[in-house]
């Protein structure tokens, strides 16, 4: 199970006043929190400073790694932030976040997973716009895996995100994503699928309770990688949970380490 930490991203206050402040401390600190909590790979999202993307970008990668040898997502819609980000990764394989169907994203975020040979998140969207159902998003996940591999990416490199919209402007979105997830899990052995839970709940109340629960449900349709918060006990307990019960959990040891941890109800 692959966790990508979410934590290290400006569009939270407190991580855009300590890149902006160079506040070293305050970065390392999460990026150990996330570390320690469970976490295997660290996403760094510098991507609403537009100005300073590049030096932010540069920065938090150095200051992150002097504290941590997890592997870094390199996350931005700019091609030269992560060209600037992978350059200075240096702990294990990096991963993009991300690349799509959409011809300018493609041509400009290809060249860089063939260069750092990363890890790929690939979004299903296209240069149409989102997709608009089931059938939008196999087609564009068939499309997406075998230009990939064509262009001598391995499949288990490959990362494809659905795309999770809200059930509360539709509510078979839900049964939708966890047909796309079972499909593609099925139908190309090797790739991964990943997502961020949290679009799942919006505009609803009890955001927490619903992001957990999809979670479960992708986990028993096969999705094998997360972008979340490491450090939300509720739901690193929900996936230590749900892996033991879907077998991934040999002897439920992570489970039983969950439990002397705190992260259940005792009761």
């Amino acid at each position: 199970m692959l966790i990508v930490g979410e934590l290290i991203n400006t569009s939270r206050t407190e991580i855009k006043t300590a890149v902006l402040n160079r506040d070293a401390e305050t970065i390392q600190q999460v990026a150990k929190a996330q570390e320690a909590a469970g976490a295997t790979y660290l996403d760094v999202n510098c991507g609403n400073l537009v100005e300073q993307e590049i030096a932010a970008m540069g920065w938090l990668v150095d200051t992150i790694q002097e504290v941590s040898a997890l592997p870094l997502s390199i996350d931005s819609p700019n091609p030269a932030a992560l060209s600037e980000g992978l350059q200075r990764a240096r702990h294990g394989q990096p991963m993009i976040n991300s690349i799509s169907n959409e011809t300018a994203r493609w041509q400009a975020v290809l060249p860089l997973v063939l260069e750092y040979r990363t890890k790929i998140i690939a979004l299903c969207i296209e240069d149409s716009g989102m997709p608009k159902g089931l059938e939008d998003r196999l087609r564009i996940a068939d499309s997406v895996i075998n230009r990939l591999v064509q262009a001598g990416v391995p499949l288990e490199a490959i990362y494809i995100d659905p795309l999770v919209t809200p059930i509360s402007t539709d509510q078979k979105t839900g049964k939708i994503l966890l047909k796309v997830i079972r499909t593609i899990m099925e139908g190309y052995p090797g790739v991964h699928t990943i997502c961020g839970l949290s679009n799942i709940s919006y505009g609803l109340p009890a955001r927490k309770v619903l992001n957990r629960l999809f979670m479960v449900q992708t986990m028993s349709a096969g999705m094998d990688s997360y972008i979340l918060n490491p450090t939300d006990k509720g739901m690193l307990g929900s996936l230590k949970g749900s892996m033991a019960l879907l077998g991934l959990d040999r002897h439920c040891r992570a489970y039983n380490n969950a439990y002397r941890e705190g992260l259940y109800d005792h009761a």
